[in-house]
């Protein structure tokens, strides 16, 4: 009898620990999909979308990033609200939610370090090229501080986004006009504006007080 006590306040302790790790407020994204999204986003269960899966997020995206954001805040289909966990605020679903679309955003949300095969960073190269159109959105290009922007394109996902950049699109000339730049460093830079946008616009998002 001792010994059933004992596992039960082991057991309960470790559910008190774990709903307080899941009450933080600035969980990053990877950290919710892991502890939560996962069970189902991970092999698409129940129909829910893979993680990375440009072909399963890119027809969700053009419902816009609020829309998604708002299913999954307050259940859509067979998916509970919050994922079933109350604790997440908005603002960690919206991160969860942009991480799951393009996984590697996180991994590489300090791009001040030049990628593998690359000279200068996606940052460096912002500055220097892609930022005079991308920073105000000059013909048409997406801007760096709009997510919304981006959702339509990021269904390409980020290699087709690379592949359409490397070889020009609509007005914008192959490499951005820059021949000596290699793929490396043109996808560095799509995937630090993506990661900008997609961050100013999780910080955007209302966290739902509780």
């Amino acid at each position: 009898m001792k010994k059933l006590v004992l596992m039960v306040a082991a057991g309960s302790a470790l559910a008190l620990s774990a709903n307080a790790a899941l009450a933080g407020k600035d969980r990053t994204g990877a950290e919710v999909v892991k502890a939560v999204c996962a069970q189902c986003h991970a092999d698409g269960r129940d129909g829910a979308p893979k993680i990375g899966s440009a072909a399963d997020w890119g027809t969700r995206m053009s419902q816009g990033m609020s829309t998604l954001t708002s299913h999954a805040i307050r259940g859509y289909r067979g998916m509970p609200a919050h994922g079933g966990e109350s604790a997440l605020t908005d603002l960690e679903i919206t991160r969860a939610i942009i991480y799951m679309i393009i996984p590697k955003s996180e991994a590489h949300a300090s791009l001040n370090k030049p990628m593998v095969n690359a000279e200068i960073s996606g940052k460096e190269l912002y500055a220097k090229r892609c930022g005079s159109c991308h920073a105000s959105g000059k013909d048409g290009a997406p801007r760096s501080d709009d997510f919304q922007a981006w959702g339509p394109r990021i269904a390409k996902g980020i290699d087709g986004l690379t592949e359409s950049a490397v070889n020009g699109h609509n007005k914008m000339p192959s490499r951005g006009g820059l021949a000596s730049v290699s793929d490396a460093e043109v996808r560095s830079a799509i995937e630090y504006m993506i990661t900008t946008a997609s961050s100013k616009f999780a910080k955007q998002q209302v966290v739902t007080p509780r």
